[in-house]
């Protein structure tokens, strides 16, 4: 699931050890789940009512993989909260009734409900026990993600109805609701996109600062998963901020000078990076 849905995560925690890596195949699955269920519920095999039933009542939970998988999850990783996997099926129940923000203060709490919650979940897989100070830049690196997410799915998430670009920000820089379901670019619309740039460049940049406290494998994965999500901003930005018609991605080739950026960084032999990239 984790190579089909996200290249870059697969590649980039591919250099964790078990039991780490699986366990955060496991949660990117589970999360996975969550947000088909409310994106394409046509093709998902659980509403987002059955996955909040199920994970609810997980110790009896069957008929899927995920269930005893979740159930190994938190056996190995005990200090491994139930808490934000709830309220991540919380935030995703955001999308089938609110669709539209109006402040950045929305946007910000949605971000931490659908993603900054997969920083939560992460950190006592990858540091282990954790100080509230790391847990702040673990949500950071989750709410820096989505923003990226929202920037490259402007198109994507227009067509399904949704608008999250707040209005607020809209009328900053003079541009019209209508404007952006027409897919209009120019001068301005490009003004807001450096503006959630920006947003999401200093979450990173929190999210990143506590890399020192991490077990050394972790940070390298950490800042390589970062890395290449940032790297979807520079390709929006190369694509002529089109965001309409066009889905950026961070091709191989790029991933690959980009691994070797952060590996050099980090200290990471370089043999060891003789691995081909996954597509």
């Amino acid at each position: 699931m984790i190579r089909h849905g996200s290249s870059s995560f697969y590649y980039a925690f591919s250099w964790l050890t078990s039991p780490q890596k699986e366990a955060v195949h496991v949660i990117y699955a589970f999360c996975r789940m969550i947000d088909d269920s409310v994106d394409e519920p046509e093709q998902s095999v659980y509403t987002i009512q059955e996955l909040q039933s199920l994970f609810a009542n997980l110790e009896q939970a069957e008929g899927h993989f995920i269930w005893p998988s979740l159930r190994w999850l938190f056996e190995a990783f005990p200090s491994l909260s139930r808490a934000p996997f709830q309220r991540q099926m919380d935030g995703q129940t955001y999308d089938l009734t609110f669709t539209r923000y109006s402040t950045m203060r929305e946007l910000e709490h949605y971000c931490y409900l659908v993603a900054g919650t997969v920083g939560e979940m992460l950190l006592p897989v990858l540091k282990g026990e954790h100080s509230e100070e790391i847990r702040h830049s673990g949500i950071a690196l989750g709410k820096a993600m989505q923003i990226v997410n929202i920037m490259r799915d402007i198109g994507e998430d227009g067509r399904r109805g949704r608008r999250y670009i707040p209005l607020e920000l809209l009328k900053k820089h003079g541009y019209t609701e209508q404007e952006l379901e027409n897919g209009v670019i120019d001068e301005r619309f490009r003004a807001l996109m450096d503006e959630l740039r920006l947003l999401a460049e200093q979450w990173f940049a929190t999210g990143l600062g506590d890399l020192r406290a991490y077990p050394e494998r972790s940070a390298f994965t950490v800042e390589l998963a970062a890395t290449f999500y940032a790297g979807i901003m520079d390709v929006i930005a190369e694509n002529g901020h089109d965001v309409f018609s066009r889905r950026a991605y961070v091709d191989d080739a790029r991933k690959r000078e980009l691994l070797i950026q952060v590996a050099m960084r980090h200290g990471v032999d370089l043999d060891m990076l003789e691995q081909p990239a996954v597509s």
